[in-house]
């Protein structure tokens, strides 16, 4: 196997222990904290008080866009209104403090992988290029924190929107709109409950989505998807894999971070639910 080729299995093989570290900002009862005890009360006001904040103080527009499957009314029901409670710099610190207590708790005991994993993947976003991803660019020009615990949820915070807007481009390129995505993963491999109330799409917004989808030989009329469909979805994941190789197009040291990393992505898993509405698979097998 080629090294680009390699880097391909690497970046699949690496984004279910990277992403359980960053998803305790959503999942952790830390996190969730920290964004109550700074005036944001309800789940939705600080998920994206603290998601969009590395944008600064944006309205719903950019949002939308770039987080990509919720359907715009949900967005506009928290931005701009949530600049009014905090600031953006404010919501930055907020979510780096209940991101750090969630991991200093949860990978307690485990001091010392947190710093090796923290070290070596700081050492992936060094310098990586983010040209077309919003996201990953506005969380990479964040200074780097200090401590082990927050520089671990930073670095791969910066790894994790790096792939998911590499996955945006390969869905946008595959023809298909934020709810449509849902509706035929809703299709194969994970549950309408965990999609649908979780991104804000009506269900006749569904049902028309559905309806794209079936005319286009995607889904069939009992909401599976065809083999058209499976298809695509699975050509989406093998260019979102290709899109997010650039981190691990060295092997240099890799077998040293996944050694350090997979027992720090089961212990951030604990605080997960699976399936949960973000698709990542448990890591504990």
């Amino acid at each position: 196997m080629d090294r680009e080729a390699a880097a391909h299995v690497t970046a699949r093989a690496l984004w279910p222990l990277v992403e359980p570290v960053h998803a305790v900002t959503y999942f952790a009862p830390e996190a969730r904290s920290a964004f109550e005890e700074a005036g944001l009360r309800g789940f939705w006001r600080g998920y994206f008080a603290g998601r969009a904040a590395p944008f600064g103080a944006v309205g719903p527009a950019p949002v939308v866009s770039s987080f990509f499957s919720f359907a715009p009314p949900m967005v506009a029901r928290a931005l701009p209104s949530v600049w009014g409670t905090v600031t953006a710099g404010e919501a930055l610190e907020v979510r780096l403090r209940g991101a750090r207590d969630a991991l200093t708790r949860l990978l307690a005991g485990r001091e010392a992988q947190v710093e090796r994993a923290a070290v070596l993947l700081a050492g992936r976003i060094a310098g990586l290029g983010c040209g077309g991803r919003p996201l990953a660019a506005a969380n990479a020009a964040l200074p780097p924190p200090d401590e082990p615990p927050a520089l671990l949820w930073h670095a791969a915070t910066v790894l994790r929107e790096h792939r998911g807007d590499g996955h945006v481009a390969a869905l946008v390129a595959a023809g298909l709109d934020g709810c449509e995505v849902l509706v035929l993963r809703a299709g194969t491999d994970l549950p309408r409950t965990e999609l649908q109330p979780f991104r804000g799409w009506s269900d006749e917004e569904w049902d028309a989505a559905a309806a794209r989808l079936v005319r286009r030989g995607l889904l069939a009329d009992d909401g599976t998807a065809t083999e058209a469909g499976r298809r695509l979805l699975a050509g989406v994941e093998a260019a979102t894999d290709r899109a997010a190789a650039r981190p691990w197009q060295d092997p240099t040291g890799l077998d040293d971070l996944t050694a350090a990393l997979a027992p720090l992505a089961a212990a951030s898993s604990s605080a997960l639910r699976f399936p949960n509405p973000i698709g990542v698979p448990d890591p504990r097998g």
